[in-house]
């Protein structure tokens, strides 16, 4: 056991994910990730935030199963020594189309990850935080549920969802001394990002103020600013990083 912090971090395999764990980790905290897939991908994580010299636990866990989201949350807080000090929600999923051709099933997929697992994981960590009466939650929302997106009513509704929920937690958890709040990313550089045509990419790069995709350091900068100690007076806010794409 040591004395640093615990954080949680659901989807902490790769991409933005994996960037929050790594500069959680520098900032020295001990690292608990879930992860739903790849094995492999999930090492990687793991060896790089150990490489920083802090204990890491990777957990594979599907966060839209409530059941998982409990097994998840009780393995960090043993590991944690009985605490878990931040969370940050990043698991999450795109099944994007046109409203009219969507199916069902494609909606509710989304849903069920990117908005009911956000619940599940805040309700089951806050009690353990207003034991303590202090922590951190980060919960990953996205410029697409600030100003929605053509093809992805599914992911808008789900991550503007998500923003609700920040600010409806925030109003319960801050008399504990717990601050929730939301970073929502525009277009930033990621393994689904690269597979995009250059035609894609430029029409997007139309729509970003500042002429350049972000990358997922920016992100995690933001993340660990909102999950560190100089945030403690921050609760029930949206911090854009999306290059001015919500303006």
């Amino acid at each position: 056991m040591t004395d640093r912090k615990l954080a949680l971090v659901t989807g902490g395999s790769r991409g933005i994910g994996r960037a929050v764990c790594e500069k959680l980790a520098e900032r020295g905290m001990d690292i608990v990730f879930s992860y739903q897939a790849g094995i492999r991908a999930a090492e990687e994580t793991e060896q790089l935030c150990a490489a920083k010299g802090v204990r890491v636990l990777k957990v594979q866990a599907n966060v839209s199963n409530s059941e998982e989201c409990d097994s998840l949350i009780a393995q960090a807080v043993e590991f944690g020594g009985g605490r878990i000090d931040v969370l940050v929600n990043n698991a999450g999923i795109a099944k994007d189309g046109l409203a009219m051709r969507m199916r069902n099933e494609e909606f509710d997929a989304v849903i069920d990850v990117n908005l009911k697992g956000t619940f599940y994981m805040m309700r089951g960590v806050s009690k353990f935080m207003i034991r303590e009466r202090r922590g951190r939650i980060v919960n990953m929302s996205s410029v697409v549920g600030v100003r929605g997106n053509a093809g992805q009513i599914n992911y808008a509704a789900s991550k503007a969802g998500v923003i609700g929920m920040t600010k409806s937690l925030a109003r319960e958890l801050a008399s504990r001394g717990i601050t929730v709040n939301a970073v929502a990313p525009g277009f930033v550089e990621t393994d689904m990002t690269r597979k995009m045509t250059q035609q894609a990419r430029n029409a997007a790069l139309t729509g970003i103020p500042m002429k350049k995709i972000g990358s997922v350091q920016d992100v995690a900068c933001a993340v660990a600013f909102l999950a560190g100690e100089e945030s403690g007076y921050i609760t029930g806010q949206v911090l854009c990083v999306d290059g001015g794409m919500a303006i």
